[in-house]
């Protein structure tokens, strides 16, 4: 798979709220780099972040508005929502994701905290 299809089939992983079936598309030192809240490095720290919004979220959609891959490196622009406890969460996200091997070694995710906060 290229850079841009392994991201592709990550996030329509999550979007099925399949984290195991996720899972093996990161590198076992993967850094998720949720700015605002914080990283999350390796498969066990990323599987509990996950966990915490993905798992119980009775419905997860990343709508990518806009996408580019250069090489390793794939940049979209998406508006991210969830459906978690009753109540429904959008957030525009910038994402930069960092490919080698076919697995992801980097995932950053840039989004307004408040804006998140808000609707939670």
């Amino acid at each position: 798979m290229t850079a841009e299809e392994t991201v592709d089939t990550f996030i329509a992983a999550i979007e099925r709220r399949d984290v195991d079936g996720a899972m093996p598309l990161l590198a076992p030192d993967c850094e998720y780099d949720n700015v605002p809240m914080g990283k999350a490095v390796g498969h066990a720290a990323i599987r509990a972040t996950l966990d915490a919004f993905v798992t119980p979220s009775e419905r997860v959609e990343f709508e990518v508005v806009r996408q580019v891959a250069a090489g390793s490196v794939v940049m979209n622009e998406r508006i991210d929502r969830f459906e978690l406890n009753g109540k429904s969460i959008e957030i525009a996200v910038a994402g930069v994701w960092e490919v080698v091997d076919g697995q992801i070694t980097l995932w950053r995710d840039y989004f307004d905290l408040e804006t998140f906060r808000r609707q939670t």
